[in-house]
């Protein structure tokens, strides 16, 4: 993978854009990794592994709103316990 600062991606983007279009390309940061531009495709193939939904509350599943319900907060949290009293 090819790796550039900041200051070069921005000298030379068409060059990087092009590249990213064959691999992604680590563009860095005052000496760390910061972003990676990659091609389209890539990007697509990527989200299409991604199968986290988002749901309104309304929304949600049955199976979902069960483990809600039966969830055992950590006792840790106990100590917010005055937040929800009437």
């Amino acid at each position: 993978m090819v790796r550039i600062s900041s200051a070069e991606m921005q000298k030379q983007f068409g060059v990087y854009s092009e590249t990213a279009q064959r691999e992604p390309v680590t563009i860095t940061k005052h000496g760390r990794d910061s972003l990676v531009l990659l091609s389209v495709a890539d990007y697509e193939r990527l989200k299409s592994f991604d199968t986290r939904r988002h749901y309104y509350a309304w929304e949600l599943p049955d199976n979902i709103v069960k483990a809600i319900e039966e969830a055992i907060p950590p006792e840790e949290s106990k100590q917010f316990n005055h937040e929800v009293d009437d």
